[in-house]
């Protein structure tokens, strides 16, 4: 579990006006190839938020036919579409803004996409995912767009699981720039079958681009992964592993369990601060806190050092 990070120097608590959402993150079991039942899970799961009240739920990357399985090639569909109207229907029943991450054909392109739909069953968002990670590279093709919707709680930005690397972190950034209060990320955390998660806790890898944009831009982000065993592809064997994560300008606001065989809906109270800094000044207050010359980053380090 990564623990709560606070610096002073980036949090102006005056300047901040707080929506409050109640999240769930689906940490959803993901079967290669296998929508069906990937979608009935994910209709459990959001039987289980309407029950605890949420108002969003976030779910994994590529939960219709799980991310770089083969099937992609041939059984993905267009969105709109039957996966995304399935997700719209499911919005619309259950009065739950959904945010989730689907396998998009486009005449002869496949992309690794997410989309926002409103508590209506309006699709609202579509993000084609942008930083692939090479092996991938084969299926996927590369987004092109960045864009960010106004809800009645806030500016909302979608990015997808890897676009929030410490070396693509300009997106997120980019994002913030848009004015997103709240970037929500579909997620597939994956790592090798001899993983142990209380040698190397996995968060804390993800923690620290998230914490940056997070305290930085005055935002919440949120990524929500998958759990299971990966089956074809060029990820076979490998296993993802859940740690599905919510952080805040302070730091930790929820964290799901290291768990590869079973989903889990973890559920929060989120305050959404609204920043008020635009255009070239975000850019000054980064230089203040020496983002550019990566002071920040550096004192960042250090107090996960100290806590490792």
């Amino acid at each position: 579990m990564v623990g709560l990070i606070a610096m002073e120097t980036v949090t102006n608590s005056s300047q901040i006006q707080e929506h409050t959402l109640h999240i769930g993150m689906a940490q959803l079991l993901v079967e290669g190839g296998e929508p069906s039942r990937n979608f009935e899970r994910a209709y459990t799961l959001l039987q289980k938020a309407h029950q605890e009240r949420c108002d969003l739920v976030l779910f994994p990357e590529c939960m219709d036919l799980a991310w770089t399985h083969p099937s992609a090639l041939k059984e993905a569909q267009a969105i709109p579409g039957p996966y995304s109207d399935l997700l719209c229907q499911y919005a619309q029943e259950f009065k739950i803004i959904i945010c989730a991450g689907l396998t998009e054909k486009d005449t002869s392109h496949i992309y690794n996409s997410a989309v926002l739909i409103d508590s209506t069953g309006k699709l609202l968002l579509k993000h084609r995912k942008i930083n692939l990670l090479t092996p991938a590279e084969d299926m996927y093709s590369i987004g092109t767009h960045l864009s960010c919707i106004d809800m009645p709680f806030g500016r909302v930005g979608i990015n997808i699981c890897s676009d929030n690397y410490m070396d693509s972190i300009e997106i997120g950034h980019t994002l913030a720039r848009m004015g997103a209060q709240l970037i929500l990320s579909p997620c597939s955390w994956t790592v090798d079958y001899f993983f142990q998660e209380n040698t190397n806790p996995y968060g804390a890898k993800w923690f620290k681009p998230y914490f940056t944009l997070a305290s930085l831009h005055h935002l919440v982000i949120i990524g929500t992964t998958s759990v299971g065993v990966i089956v074809g592809g060029p990820y076979e064997g490998k296993k993802m592993v859940g740690c599905s994560l919510a952080v805040g300008p302070q730091g930790l606001l929820c964290q799901g369990k290291y768990n590869e065989f079973s989903g889990e809906l973890i559920t929060t109270q989120i305050s959404i601060p609204n920043h008020n800094r635009r255009g070239t000044a975000i850019g000054e207050h980064l230089r203040h806190h020496g983002y550019y010359q990566n002071h920040y980053l550096l004192k960042l380090d250090q107090k996960l050092l100290e806590r490792s």
